[in-house]
């Protein structure tokens, strides 16, 4: 598969080009001080549960969601949530919040003895559900975006949203293919959930 090269500036924004959209997101805010994300986490979200396309996702993540245009979203349409970047069926990356600001995606969560993770973390979210395979794009632009980010900072370890609130969440699910992520973006054994 043939896509530019990612590139992120120094205030934590991918330069935008052909598969690369910023939509910003007021659901952030800063990170604990001196506090570098030192973990990776990967969810999968899809609006209407397990319906693809649309703008529903990023009404949701910028705060304009109407409740009324399906009976799910009068659930969460209350909510003030965001993800750092969002990786659409087919490649499209959405960047709705700085990698040098606190993204809103994980919730009350614990990894290796830390609380509230998203202080110390990065969060991907993949259009997808529990109950259906990821795309072959889906997979190349994450192996692509996870070494860049690994490239600025210390990430030392990825997890799943349900590896890290696993009583809440149960994402990104069965069928995300963590052998095959840890291949594509040379990550170790150690790093991954499952595969040590």
């Amino acid at each position: 598969m043939s896509t530019p090269p990612l590139h992120l500036d120094r205030h934590g924004w991918l330069l935008p080009q052909q598969g690369v959209r910023l939509v910003p997101s007021p659901n952030y805010n800063e990170r604990p001080y001196r506090q570098a994300p030192i973990l990776l986490v990967i969810h999968n979200i899809s609006l209407p549960p397990c319906i693809f396309g649309g703008s529903y996702i990023e009404q949701l993540f910028t705060n304009t969601l109407i409740s009324e245009e399906h009976p799910y979203f009068q659930t969460i349409a209350h909510l003030r949530v965001s993800a750092h970047f969002l990786i659409r069926r087919d490649g499209e990356i959405i960047q709705f919040v700085s990698t040098e600001k606190r993204a809103w995606h994980a919730g009350v969560s614990h990894f290796n003895g830390m609380d509230g993770c998203n202080d110390f973390s990065l969060g991907i979210e993949l259009e997808g559900s529990d109950y259906t395979s990821f795309t072959d794009a889906q997979y190349h632009q994450l192996a692509a975006l996870s070494t860049i980010l690994r490239t600025r900072y210390p990430l030392r370890a990825v997890r799943g949203h349900e590896h890290i609130a696993p009583h809440r969440k149960t994402d990104p699910g069965p069928f995300f293919d963590w052998n095959r992520y840890r291949q594509s973006a040379h990550w170790s054994w150690r790093e991954l959930p499952y595969l040590h």
